[in-house]
C-alpha cells in the first residue's frame, strides 16, 4: 500500500490546530507528526526549523483572526462596534490564538504605526473607512483609539483575568468611538 504523502498545507494545518486548541508553544515536530498521524520526517522536510513552521502558522492564524474581524452578523452594530466586539470575542473564544497573534512576538511589525500601514489590515480599514466616510488617514486615527481599547478588554480577557458582560464593554466601545470621532472632527476644524 503506497503512503499518503503529506503536504506542506497539510503540516501549517496541523500545526494550526495544535496552536488553537492548545496554544502555539506546543507546536514541534513530534506534536504535528502526531496531528497527522505520521512521522516527524515530512514535518522536517517541509519546514527546515519549527521556527519557520510557526511563521507559516501565523500567517494563517493572522487571515483567520481578519476574516473573524469581518464576519459582522450583527449589522445593528454598525461596522466599528462589530469589528471592535469581534476582536474581543475572538480573544474570548480563541484565546490561543489570540496569545499567539498578540503575544508571542511572532508579530512582523514593530510597532502600532506599523500594524495600521500593513497590508493585512487594509480589509478592515476599507470596512471601517466606508461606514464612516472619512479619509484614510482619519480612519487610521479613529482605528488606533478603538483598537486600543479593544485590545486592552481582549487581553484581560484572554488571560483570565476578567469576565466578559458584552452589553458594558459596547457601551464603552461606542464611547471611545465617539470620543475618537470627535477628536478627529475638531482636529480638521483647526
Amino acid at each position: 500500500m503506497p503512503k499518503a504523502r503529506i503536504a506542506r498545507e497539510m503540516i501549517v494545518d496541523a500545526a494550526f490546530t495544535i496552536a488553537r486548541t492548545a496554544g502555539a508553544e506546543q507546536i514541534n515536530a513530534r506534536t504535528v507528526a502526531e496531528q497527522l498521524g505520521c512521522s516527524t520526517q515530512p514535518v522536517m522536510y517541509h519546514f527546515a526549523t519549527i521556527e519557520e513552521l510557526k511563521r507559516a502558522v501565523y500567517a494563517k492564524t493572522d487571515w483567520f483572526h481578519t476574516e473573524y474581524l469581518m464576519n459582522l452578523g450583527e449589522p445593528g452594530e454598525g461596522v466599528m462596534l462589530g469589528i471592535g466586539l469581534n476582536y474581543i470575542r475572538f480573544a474570548i473564544r480563541e484565546p490561543h490564538l489570540f496569545r499567539f497573534l498578540f503575544q508571542s512576538g511572532f508579530a512582523v511589525e514593530n510597532s502600532l504605526l506599523e500594524m495600521v500601514d500593513s497590508e493585512e489590515l487594509t480589509p478592515v480599514l476599507s470596512a471601517m473607512q466606508g461606514a464612516m466616510g472619512m479619509t484614510m488617514e482619519q480612519t487610521k486615527e479613529i482605528f488606533l483609539t478603538i483598537a486600543l481599547f479593544a485590545h486592552g478588554y481582549a487581553s484581560i480577557i484572554a488571560n483570565n483575568s476578567l469576565d466578559y458582560d458584552e452589553a458594558l464593554v459596547a457601551s464603552h466601545l461606542e464611547r471611545a468611538y465617539r470620543g475618537a470621532v470627535l477628536a478627529v472632527q475638531e482636529e480638521e476644524k483647526a
